[in-house]
C-alpha cells in the first residue's frame, strides 16, 4: 500500500503534474532521469558496443605487436635434425625470432662417440642475421659416414652471437641420438629484452 506523501507508479509515467512542492521536485528529477536512459537506450545499441570492443581488441593487439616488432630484444634458436641415412646426416638451421639483427653468429655442432671422442664436426661463421629470419643450408648440413647406426652417439652444438646491445652471448646444448632413426631438436638460447636485459 503507497502512502499518501508519494506518488504512484501511474503519478510518476503520466504528464500531469503533482501538487505538493517537494513532490513536484521529486517527480521532476525521475522524469529527467527517465528522459536520460530513454536516450541512452536510443544512443548505446548493440552495433555501437560491438564495435567499441573491436577498437579495445585492436588495441590491446596493437600494445603486444609493439613488444614483439619495437621493443629491442633476442630471441635466437638453433634446429638441428638427426637422421640414418646411409650414415649419419645433421642439418641445422639458426633462426633470429629477435626483433633486432644479431651479428658475428659462430654455429659448431660437433657428431661425437658416447665416451667424448669426435667423430666428424662443422663449422659455419655468418656476419649478420636479420631480425624475425633463418638461416639454412649446404653449410649446415654434414654427412658422417663409416660408424654404425646401431650405436648411440652425442651432438654437442655450439652457438656465440653478439646481440642488439653488443654483447656477446654463448649457448651450448648436447643430444644422444642413435636410439631413433629420425630426431628433431629444438634449442633455444636465453631471452633477453629491452630494459630487462
Amino acid at each position: 500500500m503507497r502512502s499518501k506523501n508519494h506518488p504512484s507508479e501511474r503519478d510518476l509515467r503520466s504528464s500531469r503534474p503533482v501538487s505538493e512542492g517537494d513532490e513536484l521536485e521529486q517527480w521532476e528529477v525521475e522524469q529527467e532521469a527517465a528522459k536520460v536512459l530513454e536516450t541512452l537506450r536510443k544512443e548505446i545499441t548493440p552495433t555501437r558496443v560491438g564495435l567499441a570492443g573491436a577498437v579495445v581488441f585492436l588495441f590491446i593487439g596493437l600494445m603486444f605487436s609493439g613488444y614483439y616488432w619495437a621493443l629491442p630484444r633476442d630471441a635466437v634458436s638453433l634446429e638441428t635434425h638427426y637422421m640414418q641415412r646411409g650414415g649419419h646426416l645433421m642439418m641445422s638451421e639458426i633462426h633470429n625470432d629477435g626483433s633486432r639483427a644479431i651479428t658475428d653468429v659462430e654455429i659448431r655442432v660437433e657428431f661425437q662417440s658416447l665416451d667424448g671422442m669426435r667423430l666428424d664436426h662443422m663449422d659455419i661463421s655468418i656476419d649478420k642475421i636479420s631480425p624475425h629470419a633463418s638461416v639454412s643450408g649446404d653449410e649446415l648440413e654434414m654427412m658422417v659416414v663409416g660408424h654404425t647406426v646401431w650405436d648411440e652417439y652425442r651432438i654437442q652444438a655450439t652457438l656465440s652471437w653478439t646481440d642488439y646491445s653488443g654483447t656477446e652471448r654463448s649457448e651450448k646444448w648436447e643430444h644422444i641420438v642413435g636410439t631413433w632413426s629420425q630426431e628433431i631438436f629444438i634449442d633455444k638460447a636465453d631471452r633477453h629484452t629491452w630494459p630487462l636485459n
